[in-house]
């Protein structure tokens, strides 16, 4: 089995470091199509108006600071769960120094339909590489197994709170937030079932920060 494992290894490292990367770029697209950005771009737009810092840099701040909180819900990471928090903020600024801005309404929508697809085409890469969830969704599973609530009302209650906060300190909260929360779930399904890489003994990974999205 280890030795079945080793084969699909290349496979594995290609699709977790293409999805992280493509993450990153999916997010840009969406925050320059303006009109609504995922609820924890909202807050790392929000805090963007009132830091000196790039909206990649806050991502991954707020990606580490997320991890802190595994510590007391004793989840445990993945080197995937790393990756993830360290490599989609830098992406993020890749996407957002290459993608132009102040775009006819048009062009607008058709980036945040771009950065949606690619967002959840690099959530199906990554998780279905097996190297662990991302680290929002860790945050969602633990405070499940804490609380006993379902999962639907822990993610609900942490997006819908992120969402009001970066709305509170300025980010953009629109159309396109609705629109990722009605079809970001059956979209990485797709994916997850298209990018997953087979393991004798395990089953498939749960949809990850393509929910957070971070997501």
């Amino acid at each position: 089995m280890n030795r079945w494992r080793g084969r699909r290894m290349p496979r594995r490292i290609v699709q977790l470091l293409v999805g992280v990367f493509l993450y990153g770029i999916g997010i840009s697209f969406m925050v320059r199509g303006m009109i609504g950005a995922a609820p924890w771009d909202v807050l790392a737009q929000g805090i963007a108006n009132h830091v000196p810092l790039s909206f990649g840099v806050i991502t991954t701040l707020i990606g580490v600071l997320v991890l802190l909180l595994w510590i007391p819900l004793r989840q445990k990471p993945g080197i995937g769960t790393v990756v993830n928090a360290l490599g989609v903020g830098p992406s993020a600024d890749v996407g957002l120094f290459l993608i132009p801005e102040d775009q006819p309404l048009w062009v607008r929508i058709a980036f945040f339909a771009i950065g949606l697809t690619a967002l959840a085409a690099a959530t199906g890469l990554y998780i279905g590489a097996h190297f662990g969830p991302g680290p929002r969704d860790g945050l969602m599973t633990g405070l499940h197994r804490r609380t006993g609530l379902a999962i639907w009302v822990v993610r609900t209650a942490i997006e819908v709170t992120i969402v009001a906060i970066g709305w509170v300190l300025g980010g953009n909260v629109g159309v396109g937030t609705v629109a990722f929360a009605l079809l970001v779930g059956p979209m990485c399904q797709f994916f997850m079932r298209l990018f997953v890489v087979p393991l004798p003994g395990k089953a498939a990974a749960p949809i990850g920060d393509g929910f957070a999205t971070r997501g």
